[in-house]
């Protein structure tokens, strides 16, 4: 399962997601100056899951249009402390997406 994590989330929880996932920075790919629509349209060419915190994407993007899984992760705040208890359920979700693909 490849994995894009956005430039928000710490990128720290690269190291709490399943060793199966392969999980890439927008910043290690080069992306980190691309808006939403451009940068899900690149990603669903490359991966298959985008890790973000951003909620507007939902509201702001037809996700319908893109071979993309959107996962919106949710805490009080970006910090690693507030999301770390938050990927476990991450976790168990990509492992699922990846044995239904």
């Amino acid at each position: 399962m490849r994995v894009l994590l956005d430039e928000m989330p710490p990128r720290k929880l690269k190291r709490l997601l399943p060793q199966e996932a392969k999980v890439v920075t927008i910043r290690e790919r080069g992306w980190d100056s691309k808006k939403n629509g451009e940068l899900l349209t690149l990603a669903e060419k490359e991966f298959d899951i985008l890790l973000t915190t951003d909620r507007g994407i939902p509201h702001q993007q037809d996700l319908s249009r893109f071979d993309l899984e959107v996962v919106v992760l949710t805490a009080r705040s970006n910090r690693l402390s507030d999301l770390e208890p938050r990927m476990e359920e991450v976790g168990r979700m990509i492992e699922r997406l990846d044995a239904n693909r």
